[in-house]
């Protein structure tokens, strides 16, 4: 009879821990996927607030150093690019430029040739902290100053 009481004992203690740790597992996917989400939803933003600074005026992004981090900003009811860190929840959104050559045989966007004025390589970074590390996603694109 004692033994079975120790059998039965090891069991259920084993089927604790074993239901915890698949809820603890869960708990971190869960989580992980929600700021996933999140931070993409925070680059889409970024990328939108690079177009509306570019709308304002081509000057607002053609005059961006390419070394600086710029950070969106919402103030005044309208969006700039600060140099001040900005931070949204456990959010950090920064926002790179980078000027564009163009191959002067065909007009495409190549590593070396032509500066392109009106072309600029825009990329968007989001980092989170998890545990230890931090995680990224980024976006690039290019943006143009399509009111020439």
């Amino acid at each position: 009879m004692l033994i079975e009481v120790v059998v039965f004992s090891a069991i259920v203690a084993l089927s604790v821990v074993a239901f915890t740790a698949v809820a603890q597992k869960s708990i971190y996917l869960s989580r992980q996927a929600l700021r996933g989400a999140q931070a993409a939803f925070l680059l889409e933003e970024g990328a939108e607030v690079a177009r509306l600074v570019r709308d304002e005026d081509w000057e607002n992004i053609a005059g961006l150093d390419a070394e600086t981090d710029y950070y969106p900003l919402f103030a005044d009811n309208a969006w700039t690019l600060s140099v001040s860190p900005s931070v949204v929840g456990i959010f950090t959104r920064k926002v790179n430029t980078e000027s564009v050559n163009r191959d002067p045989s065909n007009d495409d966007i190549a590593e070396t040739g032509t500066p392109d004025p009106g072309t600029r390589l825009i990329t968007v970074t989001v980092s989170w902290p998890e545990g230890e590390t931090i995680l990224s996603k980024t976006l690039s694109f290019y943006i143009m100053d399509i009111f020439i």
